[in-house]
């Protein structure tokens, strides 16, 4: 009886253990998806400083301890490199992955952009951590 319970609690850590995987739309439904979402809005409208605040506390402080004008040098670049939140819904149920592990997530979207000399791609990667309901931006 006692190895039963043993047996059968190590195989529900073992389970607890594995990464989740969130595929295409149901990202979107997600905490971190939102998360992102709202963030890539965010730099789309040239809003960093609310941006940032979605970002855990570590992040915040690193932003803050930048020199002001490297943090208005990488927000022009985040900004041009940005697309608009509904562009990046639809990148990311056309081609995310998030995988979840414990406290830290993953966030891979696959993109597509046609422009008039050719079409590129590319993949953003994004990192949370997991607080409960709740995702921050971690990278």
């Amino acid at each position: 009886m006692v190895t039963a319970v043993v047996v059968a609690l190590a195989g529900a850590s073992g389970a607890a253990a594995a990464p989740t995987e969130v595929k295409g739309a149901a990202i979107l439904q997600h905490a971190c998806g939102k998360a992102s979402v709202q963030q890539m809005g965010l730099v789309n409208a040239g809003k960093m400083g609310e941006a940032v605040k979605l970002g855990t506390p570590e992040m915040q402080a690193e932003w803050k301890a930048m020199p002001a004008e490297d943090r208005e040098m990488l927000t022009g670049m985040m900004k041009e490199m940005s697309v608009t939140a509904a562009e990046f819904e639809k990148d990311i149920a056309a081609g995310g992955l998030l995988v979840i592990d414990g406290a830290n997530a993953t966030l891979s979207v696959k993109q597509e952009h046609k422009e008039a000399n050719g079409t590129s791609t590319g993949t953003m990667t994004q990192k949370f951590k997991v607080d409960g309901g709740s995702c921050k931006i971690s990278k």
